[in-house]
């Protein structure tokens, strides 16, 4: 769920009573036992069994230094707007952190939380390389569990659960939200479907916020913890997870899921590190079943195959840009270079794609590496270049030693001519460079766009078209009524005998154009004649606005008009917190310009965070989305319009951070 970055409101503390109330319904929801004399609890002297108890559990939940804060976030393909609370305090000795999260009435605890209160949530298990799916944003497949059957009883449809690595199975990593009632599962090899749907995650932006306000983060995760892990569901693990590989789907990261599936043999283990991109290393098997390992194999000599393309991309690039850029120290190159402007700029225009097959084929996801930040932490180990981590997890190349034998000895081979494709679809070829910091698979980069005003008559104006056999149900360009309405006065003898630039009324321009509601009106309407150019600009007015922006090569007929003036889109600087400045952007989804790509984009422009949600008193039918950059970032936002073909007249800036004058 927050794989994307949340935008998360002030924090504001909690009322004591509003604390143990939550903190009540919390032990209510997740029936944690309260200590009692019944149950064993030995108070000390003078202490009352029932209070002490209680108040002990609600501060490990919420510490009654805990805040609270709305949120928004984005969700899924279709970026759903989803909205909830996040709690945040800290445990005794320990930075703050983000300990509860509330979504739709239900509390959802992070991963700290769980690692602060053992057995507060059923407890399942996976293989670590399942795990690490997970952790990027899949939902856990029912073939996916492991020890069990049997599973844990209260691990039914709804409810919450944690998962962690069968390798370190009392430190939960994940937590979700059953899709089916694992604890009545009899059988989990062969099965289909989603058994958990991962909500949270060590690692995920709410984990990274925490490292933001706090400084430490989450932390590392401890090696154990007491107080899980208290059932290992009966043993044989090793048997249950011999053979165990992952079926990876290349639309993965939209749909979620990991999905395992069990071999059987007789004898000896499976290995499956080439599924996590890690190492690149081949699957292997020891035993007899060798026809079922031919599919891997194949699978494994193509991945091998598209990373000895990538990596030679990447020095035909190097090469390319130090022969053509001797005299410059960094030889054409502005440094740090982000992950996505390495890809785009010297892989992806690189790489010899000539069929749309080979362009399906050649795409980072199904390298060894599968993104970009593991490939350059590869050439890293290579000695071919330094990265350097930056908060939020973004990888950039810090230097690249030009002088290395694989880019100077390097051997061009022979491009096919056509442009670059997207960074993320792993397509390419040609000479084309996509702009640093931007993924292609933005179809609106690029992109050609025309703004048409289209005017539609009024009844009271169709005798006007009789004239020239025209429609007034029709639309018209205002030079298209200019000659219209030249005829009616040609075909009507109006214009004046003393003055060609007078046109005398009759009734029916009288009466339809100057309707004697302005100073202007009465006066024509005395004077019985009109300039010509202000009877044109008066027949307009009378006329109701339509309009069409064209993308690419559309046509004018292809494209329906909209009613209304062409919109503008807004730009709004504006001051928060006191003398801290965040500049707005609205109104793009009529220029083709999807917000959360362009947000994705001026994260990385203007090293800001951003955010993009629902602008307020935009319908909830049709919703106008409006995209937050920290700092004021005009003139970022302009040039990125202009990238996707909107020009600056149809850009409006309002900046409300200038003092009002007195």
């Amino acid at each position: 769920m927050f794989k994307k970055k949340p935008n998360i409101k002030a924090l504001a503390p909690i009322r004591s009573s509003d604390r143990r109330r939550i903190a009540d319904q919390i032990i209510a929801d997740y029936g944690v036992e309260v200590p009692t004399k019944d149950n064993g609890y030995q108070p000390q002297d003078g202490q009352e069994p029932a209070n002490i108890g209680v108040g002990a559990i609600r501060n490990a939940l919420l510490p009654d230094n805990s805040q609270s804060a709305r949120f928004t976030t984005t969700t899924g393909k279709d970026l759903k707007q989803i909205s909830g609370t996040v709690y945040v305090g800290s445990h005794p000795g320990q930075q703050q952190r983000v300990l509860w999260i509330k979504l739709d009435d239900r509390f959802i605890p992070t991963v700290y939380t769980l690692w602060m209160n053992p057995g507060l949530v059923p407890l399942l298990h996976t293989p670590n390389v399942v795990l690490q799916k997970l952790r990027g944003g899949a939902d856990l497949m029912t073939p996916g569990l492991a020890r069990g059957p049997p599973f844990p009883s209260k691990a039914v449809k709804g409810s919450v659960v944690a998962i962690a690595s069968v390798e370190k199975p009392s430190v939960p990593m994940v937590v979700g939200v059953c899709e089916v009632d694992v604890a009545s599962l009899q059988e989990v090899r062969g099965a289909k479907g989603h058994a958990v749907r991962g909500e949270h995650w060590d690692g995920d932006e709410i984990w990274a916020w925490s490292q933001g306000v706090a400084g430490g983060g989450g932390g590392n995760a401890p090696d154990g913890i007491d107080g899980w892990d208290s059932d290992n569901g009966g043993g044989g693990l090793d048997d249950r997870l011999k053979h165990v590989a992952i079926e990876e789907s290349d639309d993965e990261q939209i749909d979620g899921g990991v999905t395992l599936t069990a071999a059987q043999s007789s004898e000896g283990t499976a290995r499956n590190n080439f599924v996590e991109g890690e190492d690149g290393e081949p699957s292997e098997r020891v035993g007899k079943e060798e026809k079922e390992l031919s599919t891997k194999a194949a699978l494994v000599d193509e991945t091998t195959e598209i990373d000895d393309i990538f990596w030679q991309a990447l020095l035909y690039g190097l090469h390319s840009h130090r022969d053509t850029n001797k005299t410059d120290v960094h030889h054409g190159l502005s440094f740090p270079v982000n992950q996505s402007a390495l890809i785009s700029n010297l892989v992806l225009p690189f790489l010899p794609i000539t069929t749309p097959t080979q362009a399906a084929t050649l795409n980072i996801k199904k390298t060894s590496w599968k993104n970009a930040k593991k490939f350059i932490k590869a050439l890293e180990k290579a000695r071919l270049l330094k990265s350097k981590d930056r908060d939020g997890g973004e990888c950039v190349v810090v230097g690249i030693d030009f002088e290395d034998p694989a880019i100077t000895n390097f051997v061009p081979y022979r491009l096919p001519k056509k442009d670059a494709a997207s960074a993320e679809s792993g397509s390419g070829g040609g000479a084309k460079v996509i702009t640093t910091g931007v993924s292609s698979s933005d179809s609106s980069i690029g992109q050609r766009l025309k703004k048409i005003d289209l005017y539609k008559p009024k009844e009271q104006l169709a005798p006007v078209f009789t004239a020239p056999g025209a429609s007034h149900h029709a639309l018209y360009l205002p030079t298209e009524l200019r000659s219209i309405i030249n005829s009616y006065i040609e075909s009507e003898n109006l214009t004046s005998d003393t003055n060609k630039r007078l046109i005398n009324l009759d009734p029916i321009l009288a009466n339809a154009v100057f309707d004697g509601s302005t100073p202007l009106d009465r006066e024509v309407l005395a004077k019985g004649s009109v300039p010509r150019e202000a009877l044109m600009d008066r027949f307009l007015k009378s006329t109701s606005p339509y309009h069409v922006i064209l993308r690419n090569d559309e046509s004018r007929e292809s494209v329906q008009a909209k009613a209304g003036h062409c919109p503008k889109i807004l730009i709004t600087l504006e001051t928060r917190s006191g003398n801290k400045t965040v500049t707005k952007l609205s109104g793009v989804e009529a220029f083709y310009i999807h917000p959360q790509s362009l947000a994705d984009e001026l994260q990385k422009a203007c090293a800001s965070s951003t955010s993009v949600g629902q602008l307020a008193g935009s319908s909830p039918k049709k919703p106008v989305m409006e995209v937050m950059v920290q700092g004021p970032q005009k003139d970022a936002m302009v040039k990125a319009l202009e990238k996707r073909g909107v020009n600056r007249q149809w850009v409006e800036v309002v900046d409300k951070t200038k003092g009002k004058k007195k």
